[in-house]
């Protein structure tokens, strides 16, 4: 008997092998006429790949997945389109940088499947800054640089002729088979959005409708942002397409180096799920454009993002918020009584209790949000109630109830007494919050014992992803200092924290006092910052300069005034000069 299964067996492959070479020819013509022709020009070097599609193209209809290629710095799968599919793929190399990403999609489903064909491919091959700095590798050859410098001129003749060589040259020494592979076109248009990134600083998106026949309309995303998170940004990024119900139909994405900071540069084609493009006036493209700029500063790795963002139960800016929320009053309270008011419980006093937490955010939002009708008004009933929530706060443990109500407390101190806020300008890569001091008398001398009494004239609080910092000055025209605290665990992170707010208000304090015979008062600034698995001195330095350059510039978002008010009119300002 187990001859005979073994024979059975055997001539069940035997027929599977004979109608293998027909069946691949005829999906290779399946694949010919439904896939996109940038598919095969930027294929034509993984023919073995490609091979393996078209003898293996049926196999999707049984496996969730079929591998292409994988090697120690590329993977290529295919898979049926699904709602996430391509979010899926990502979240299992999350912990891969990736260096080039793409996503074709076909125009028809799988024959017996229903489904549409997707074929991702990855690069893990990032380069350092050294590496661009060195100059090392075969030099550009000039007749890409003629076709893609001739495409720019024509297409995109905003980026200056000085810069149009270097900007080639940068994607060249990065990725030179990603411009050995695609059309002058398409290279030509990424070497515009790395000079809109640097010119818009550092963010930039934009929606253009991209060129299709018929029913295959789609919406290309174009996003540069400088300073990526090194790992999972490409996943989170493809969470918010999933969160807004957007397909991805394609995707091409580069990570490229400058030799001064890196750059994240994607192309995405995208459709909503009821298969219609975007409108440029929709509240959907308002909604993409925060979620994706918010993702340089809410972490994929905060707990919040993983208990409400990914399940959905709020916004990512809705969490960035609320994180700064939680980074403020642990910093407010901490440094009078550091293992009552530890980070933990002040964390778990938000995510406990979301309900407490979208309520102080609405409040928020009520006061700042840019265009708000009839503000005033609906501010004082929603200050009312919030205030009535958190006095009457009771799940029945005292000592627990108190602790969260003080919590709360701090959390809207800092929303009546923030004057001015850059929560609701999209292009940052940081929170800034401006403070009237008297939040401090608001809290008590119970909070305030340990500091000078002296009240400085103004505090500022910044926020991103790993960083957070205070800005104190006692005068109107003060100088001092910056000073950053790198950490390298948790542990540090939440040490150090308890006492950055004294810290940074004593060395304020002191330096006033150093300058009182000259004009300036004194001021300082200090900065935490998280910095896990940074195994060299240039990649601590580079997110040095990224947080430095991300605080200064949500700085300027408030501090940059025209007539006396901040001049950008998403900032709504109570204070005023």
């Amino acid at each position: 008997m187990e001859t005979s299964r073994k024979g059975s067996l055997h001539r069940e492959v035997k027929n599977l092998l004979a109608g293998s070479e027909r069946r691949a020819r005829e999906n290779l013509g399946w694949l010919e006429t439904n896939m996109p022709p940038i598919f095969f020009e930027t294929m034509r070097g993984e023919p073995g790949a490609l091979g393996t599609l078209c003898r293996e193209l049926e196999s999707l209809r049984e496996n969730r997945f079929l591998l292409l290629a994988e090697r120690e710095k590329a993977l290529i799968v295919a898979r049926l389109d699904v709602p996430g599919s391509l979010y899926e793929t990502i979240r299992r190399i999350t912990e891969r940088e990736i260096s080039y990403s793409e996503m074709s999609h076909s125009y028809a489903p799988v024959p017996g499947t229903g489904l549409f064909l997707e074929v991702q491919r990855y690069e893990m091959d990032r380069k350092m800054e050294q590496e661009i700095l060195a100059g090392d590798g075969p030099p550009l050859p000039e007749a890409i640089r003629r076709r893609v410098l001739a495409a720019v001129r024509k297409e995109y003749p905003e980026v200056p002729p000085n810069l149009q060589g270097w900007l080639l040259e940068i994607l060249w020494k990065n990725n030179p088979s990603y411009l050995r592979l695609s059309p002058p076109g398409r290279v030509a248009r990424i070497v515009w959005l790395l000079h809109m990134g640097r010119a818009h600083g550092g963010v930039f998106g934009r929606l253009q409708e991209a060129e299709a026949p018929g029913e295959r309309r789609e919406s290309r995303i174009l996003l540069a942002v400088s300073n990526p998170p090194e790992r999972g940004f490409l996943a989170q990024i493809m969470e918010v397409f999933n969160r807004l119900g957007l397909g991805v139909r394609r995707a091409y994405t580069l990570t490229v180096s400058t030799g001064i900071q890196p750059w994240f540069l994607g192309t995405f084609y995208v459709r909503r799920r009821d298969e219609k493009v975007l409108a440029p006036g929709e509240e959907r493209v308002r909604q993409l454009q925060e979620e994706l700029f918010n993702t340089l500063i809410l972490s994929n790795a905060s707990p919040t993002y993983r208990e409400f963002v990914v399940p959905r139960r709020m916004t990512g800016n809705e969490a960035s918020l609320i994180n700064a929320f939680i980074a403020f009053s642990h910093s407010t309270l901490a440094h009078v009584e550091p293992d009552h008011y530890a980070y933990d419980e002040v964390h778990w006093a938000f995510s406990s209790n979301p309900e407490m937490a979208l309520r102080l955010v609405r409040l928020f939002e009520t006061r700042f949000a840019p265009g708000v009708e009839g503000r005033e008004e609906a501010y004082r009933l929603a200050l009312e109630e919030a205030e009535r929530e958190i006095e009457e706060y009771n799940t029945g443990h005292r000592l627990l109830d108190d602790f969260r109500r003080t919590v709360y407390r701090t959390t809207l101190a800092m929303i009546r007494r923030t004057l001015k806020t850059n929560a609701f300008v999209a292009e940052k890569h940081a929170l800034a919050f401006r403070l009237d001091p008297r939040y401090l008398d608001d809290l008590g001398e119970e909070f305030t014992s340990d500091l000078p009494p002296e009240r400085p004239f103004r505090i500022t609080f910044f926020f991103t992803r790993n960083a957070l910092g205070f800005h104190v000055g006692f005068s109107d025209i003060a100088r001092g200092g910056w000073r950053t605290v790198v950490t390298r665990t948790w542990d540090d992170v939440v040490t150090a924290g308890n006492t950055l707010f004294r810290e940074v208000y004593v060395l304020a304090h002191t330096q006033h006092f150093k300058n009182k015979d000259i004009y300036e008062g004194g001021s300082k600034m200090v900065t935490l910052l998280y910095a896990p698995a940074t195994p060299t001195r240039q990649l601590l330095d580079q997110r040095l300069y990224q947080v430095q350059l991300a605080f200064t510039n949500a700085f300027l978002d408030l501090f940059v005034t025209e007539n006396g008010k901040a001049k950008d009119p998403r900032v709504v300002d109570y204070y005023g000069e």
